[in-house]
Order: C-alpha cells, then structure tokens, then sequence
C-alpha cells in the first residue's frame, strides 16, 4: 500500500497544480488519479524491489474534457520517485508527444511542485547518420553514373541531391543543426532522408569514427540520465524486440503510461508482420554476390572472409530457384494464360496455405536462415575489424559495415516470412493472415507474400505485461459497446484486469445534437448511397462555419468532391491535396478570417484533429465506419471466430465500427464550452438490429431521427 507521505505528496501536488492554475477540480480527474495511485500502491516487491504477483496492470478510458494527461502525471511521478523507477510515456501520434513534452510535463513540473526530469525518445531513424551521409557522397563521386550493382544503384543520386545530401552535412558539422530531423528548418521527404539514416545492425556503435559527433547517441545519452522518458508505441515495441531495455529503460524497471492505448494492439501486430516481392527478392540476391565479390576485392580477399563468402553462394543461387519457382506457382492464380486481367490479391481461407506453398516457406525459411547466419558472420568479422583483431583494413570494414547490416536485417525478414508461410498456427490460438499480391514495378509484375498474425494478444503478454514493473493504458476510447472485453483480448490482458470508465465533463445532451436524417436509400447499396450523400451536401452542406465530413473510402469521397456544386467545391480542402497539417492549418485560416472552411477526410481525421470552438461545428459522418470486407487480417479473423461458433459480424465488425465511430463523434466537443451537431448519413442505426448498439455507446447527445 502507498505510504502516507505517498499520499499527501500526490494530494499536495494536485492542490498546487489547481490553485496556481485557477482550476476547479474535475471528478474525471480526481478518479484517475486514484485508480493509477490504487494499482500502483498494491503492488508487491521482494527484497530487491523487484515485482511479485500480476496485478500491475489498469485500464482506464477517460473521455474528452476528463484531464487524464495531468491525472496520470500527478499519480505516477511521485509514486515512482518513491519506488526508484523510471517512467515510460508512450503516445501514438506525435502531437501527444509535443503535447507532452512542450506542455503537460512542463506545466506539471511547474504547477504543481514536482521535480522531474524528462527526454523525447525517438527511433534511429529521426536522427542523422553521418557516416551514412558519407557513404552515399563518396559513392557518387566514386561510381558515379558507372553504378552497376542494384546496391550501388540505389546509392546514385542526381546532383541536386548530392548537394542537399552536402549542405545537411555541412549544417551539422558547423553546429547549425542538431541532426534531429525533427529540428530541421527545411522539409525533406522520406525518400531523400531515409538514405541518411541507420538501424541496429547497420550501426557499428563506438567502433564508428563518427560516434563522438553521432546525434543519436548523444539523445540516447540524454535517455539515460532522466526519469520520465516520452516515447511511442513504435519504440516501446521495437525495443521489446530487442530484449527490453536496449532502446528504453529496463522493463521491470520501469511504469509504463499507454496513452492512445487503443493503437497498442495494431502496432504490435505489426511489428510481426511480414512481406517479400519474390522477383525483386531473386534478382537482390544475384546482386548480393556481386556486392560481396566486390567487397572481397577491397578488403584484400582474406582467407576467413572468403570462406564465408564462399558459404554464402550455393544457398543464394538454391534461394533464388526456390523464388522463381514460387513466382511460377502463383502467377496463375493471380494473372490468366495471356497475363492480363490481373487479379490484385488472392487471401488464403483461414490463414491456411497448400501444401506446396507450405513448402516453398519451409525451404525460403532454412536457406535463408543460413545465409543470414553466414551474413551476421561477416558482419563479426568487419566488427572485429574495426577493433582491430579481424585482419581487415579499418577504411573498407567501416564501408562495408552498414551494407552487411541492410543485408542481414532484408534476410531475417525473408526468414520470418518463410516461417510464417511454412509453419501452420497453434492448435487453438488465432491465426495468421497469409495472402499474395500483384504488384507492378519498373520491371514489371511482381508477387508480394504477405502474412500478418490477426492478434498481438500473446506477443504483448509474454514480453511487456510479463516483464514490466507496473503499465496504465489509458484513452479517450478503450470501449466497445460500453465494454472492455474487445480490448482486453486484443491486448492478451487477463479478464479480471481492473478496468474503469470516467465520464467526460461535457454536458452532451445540452452542446450537441446527433441528427439521423431521412434518406431514401442504406449505406450497404455503395452507388445509390453515394450519390444520397452528394445530394444531401448539396442542399444542406453550410460553407460559412467550420465543418469535418468524415469518409470511409476514398473512392467515395472523390466521387462525392466531383459530383459538389462549384461552390461548395472550392470550399474544400480535401485528404490527399495536402497534408493533415497543412489542411488544418488553412481551415483555422479561413475561420479566423470569417469565412467558413469544410474538410473532406477519410480515418486519419478521426483522430489527432482538435478544433475547438468555432473551428469545428459540424461533424458530418457519411457511413458507419465497418471494417473494409476484404482486408486479409480482419476477413481472417472473422474466418476463425465463426469456425469456433460465434458471429463474426456481431462479436468483431460491429465493436471495431463502435470504437471508431465514437472516436468520429468526438472530433465536435473538444472544450466544455463548444456546441455543434453530428449528423450521420447512415440509416442503418434506425433499421438494423445493431443499430440501437452503436447508437447508445456514443455519449448522450440530443437525438434528432427523421
């Protein structure tokens, strides 16, 4: 139990924090900061302050307006102060993180009289590689336009890129720039920097001549001195990969805060999920031996590499025919005997494959395991080098590093993907979605296999709940028709895992109006509906207030753009013109300077988007938001739910739409003094037996049915 002191030192700080804010307080807050505080409090350590028993774990959804960011700051920085342990907050969007770092922890720290001290962790891939940079220049300049090898081709840049690629380096080694993509005062595009950056395997650490000057390390050195690390779900994963602590605090050290939480599941799935193009996998693999025959000769052909390279030969030349092979299987299954009227995708029945593709995986998975291993040789044998046991010149073994690196992580992916192919599911667990796609290229058609697994449950339990000191998962929306079952399962947390639901401030009834409007057609008729929706806009969209139209695909909504009267039209700004941001930004624009703004957008805008006030007072939901019916994971899913009996639809679509249109429906309110109304154009709600379902697990707004 949580010491006195404990207590009034979390009763203290929340005191501070409302008077010197001026705040009331809010009873959505007060209960989650007891709630974190209760769970937090009873758990059991031994000697060693190390974790006994499994009640460590609270779920928590707190709707809009509850000040839950501030409740579980006030809860959980002293408790683990207290406890010596570190605190991971794990966000899934950016914004909450900016939020975080430029304003909730801040004003905690301020406010309220805790100490704390706080980083931003981010992947290796928002940070500058300068070695990488250097590659890639003395490349251009070496090879040039005599690139022949597809590594070396993908090192070829046009001019204008080289002197980017120069200038950035330039930047960072006068000090200007801090390396952090992020703090860069240009944009760049994920093509250009991706290049410039490193991963695990290509980072050869303290062995590289650039490590004193590396951004990365410098914030993972930053990491390691605070108490409260800002991180995403993605680096909270990756590190779990990794072992725990190889990113990130240690996990049995460490309070992990899930906010977002609802993204967990999604993102853990996929982080197992994987995918190869056989054509383009066959011919990287002939430019492998190229590339390392190539690296034989700048390396001086030692004995020991030689012989690994050797190794490597016959299993790519066997992986290769493995490939080929595979490619010819599937050609008629997804193109006919003419190679036109290509076939997009073709799903495997329940995740189960043939026994022929099972054996393609079985042989992709044991070739390509063994020239992984031989791989992750070389790569022993240039790190020695750079220690300078491996008998390699420092200057070639520090080129040829990263190359290995990017060579060994494309292995293990095809390693994973002929497991998951060759390796039927566990007799009971969910399954895993195994599919094929056509995909054009610059050479042609190509065939991409995919798999994913439809739950993350077991991973999630295993190697987070498992391990960590104590986790709070909390959101705005954890529910699914008012239940917690959906979550809990998607999460592999145990049943009885104490779950709450705080109430949001907002007077729902009084600020906002649900209007179902008659209309002449259902939304399960694509064409017809369409067109009603177009109509409906026609006549009742307003253009001198701020509106959102939520779409459930994109077909629809640039069907319904063109079918708008011009001047409706040029009061758009459509998903796809330009980014979320930038969309955002112009619509503030255009209201602050007194005219109305209306944005078209798809899921994305569902979330992440806060338009309080004047900003948003419609919000305009042109279709129950189902599940797409032929995505592989959920048509999986669905497979396996009711060959054990149950109603797929009932038991996972209509939850899955729930969540994702109460989380539609909470773009309107976002402060206790907005108003507006959401209109849904899907009457469905009034004629099908689910539709009561979704309407009561929104929040209590006055309804309006025609």
């Amino acid at each position: 139990m949580l010491s006195e002191e404990i207590k009034k030192e979390i009763q203290g700080a929340y005191r501070r924090f409302l008077d010197s804010r001026q705040l009331k307080p809010r009873m959505g807050q007060k209960q989650m900061i007891a709630e974190v505080a209760k769970v937090l409090g009873a758990i059991l350590e031994d000697e060693k302050s190390h974790r006994l028993g499994e009640k460590h774990i609270s779920v928590i959804e707190a709707g809009t307006g509850t000040g839950k960011t501030i409740g579980y700051l006030l809860a959980v920085l002293p408790i683990a102060k207290a406890k010596g342990k570190k605190v991971v907050l794990s966000t899934a969007t950016v914004a909450l993180q900016e939020q975080l770092l430029n304003k909730d922890l801040p004003e905690v720290a301020e406010h309220a009289g805790l100490s704390v001290t706080f980083a931003l962790a981010k992947g290796r891939g928002r940070y500058f590689c300068i070695s990488k940079a250097e590659q890639h220049l003395d490349a251009n300049g070496s090879t040039g336009q005599q690139a022949l090898y597809e590594d070396e081709l993908a090192l070829r840049l046009d001019t204008e890129t080289v002197e980017f690629y120069k200038s950035l380096l330039n930047e960072f080694a006068a000090g200007r720039w801090d390396g952090d993509r992020d703090n860069l005062s240009q944009d760049i595009s994920e093509e250009d920097w991706r290049p410039l950056t490193s991963d695990h395997l290509q980072c050869t650490n303290r062995r590289c001549s650039n490590f004193s000057a590396c951004s990365f390390f410098k914030a993972r050195k930053d990491l390691d001195q605070v108490e409260c690390v800002i991180a995403n779900h993605d680096i909270v994963l990756a590190d779990l990969a990794l072992g725990g602590g190889a990113i990130l605090p240690d996990p049995a050290e460490t309070i992990y805060i899930f906010d977002e939480g609802h993204h967990l599941s999604d993102k853990a799935s996929g982080h197992f999920s994987f995918n190869i193009r056989l054509k383009s996998t066959e011919r990287w693999l002939a430019s492998n031996i190229k590339q390392l025959s190539k690296m034989l000769d700048q390396t001086g052909n030692p004995q020991l590499l030689a012989d690994y390279v050797k190794q490597l030969q016959k299993p790519a030349e066997d992986l290769q025919v493995v490939l080929n092979n595979w490619a010819e299987l599937i050609r008629p299954v997804l193109m006919d005997e003419s190679f036109k009227r290509p076939r997009e995708r073709f799903r495997y029945t329940g995740g189960v494959v043939p026994e022929e593709v099972k054996q393609f995986g079985l042989q992709v998975e044991n070739l390509a395991a063994r020239m992984a291993s031989r791989l992750e040789m070389i790569l022993d044998l240039l790190k020695e080098s750079l220690d300078g046991d491996g008998g390699i010149d420092r200057q070639p073994a520090e080129s040829w590093y990263p190359r290995l690196g990017m060579m060994v992580a494309r292995m293990q992916s095809i390693t994973g993907l002929g497991r998951s192919m060759g390796h039927p599911d566990a007799e009971n667990s969910t399954p895993t979605a195994r599919w094929i796609s056509l995909v054009e290229t610059a050479q042609g058609y190509d065939f991409e296999c995919s798999t994913a697994p439809v739950s993350a449950a077991e991973m999630l339990q295993m190697n987070l709940w498992q391990h960590c000191y104590a986790a709070v998962v909390t959101s705005a929306t954890l529910t699914a028709l008012g239940r917690f079952d959906r979550l809990l399962g998607d999460l592999g947390l145990p049943q009885e895992t104490p779950c709450h639901s705080l109430a949001s401030p907002f007077d729902h009834y009084h600020a906002a109006e649900l209007y179902v409007p008659s209309m002449k057609v259902e939304a399960n008729d694509p064409e017809l509906h369409t067109q009603a929706v177009g109509d409906y806009l026609n006549s009742e969209l307003k253009t001198d207030t701020g509106t959102l139209v939520l779409f459930s695909s994109w077909r629809q909504m640039r069907s319904v753009l063109a079918s708008l009267d011009e001047k409706l039209n040029n009061r758009v700004l459509s998903q796809g013109d330009f980014s979320k941001n930038e969309i955002l930004k112009r619509h503030k624009v255009e209201i602050d300077e007194g005219r109305g703004s209306v944005i078209f957008g798809l899921a994305s805008f569902t979330e992440g988007v806060d338009l309080p006030g004047d900003y948003l007072t419609e919000v305009i939901i042109t279709k129950i938001p189902f599940s797409v019916p032929d995505d592989p994971v959920d048509a999986t899913m669905a497979e396996w739910i009711e060959q054990r009996g149950g109603n797929p639809f009932m038991e996972w679509s209509v939850p899955m739409a729930s969540v994702r249109l109460t989380q539609a429906a909470g773009r309107l309110l976002r402060t206790e003094q907005d108003r507006g109304r959401i209109v849904l154009l899907d009457r469905r709600v009034v004629t099908r037996r689910y539709g009561r379902q979704l309407l009561d697990s929104l929040p209590p707004f006055r309804r309006n049915i025609s």
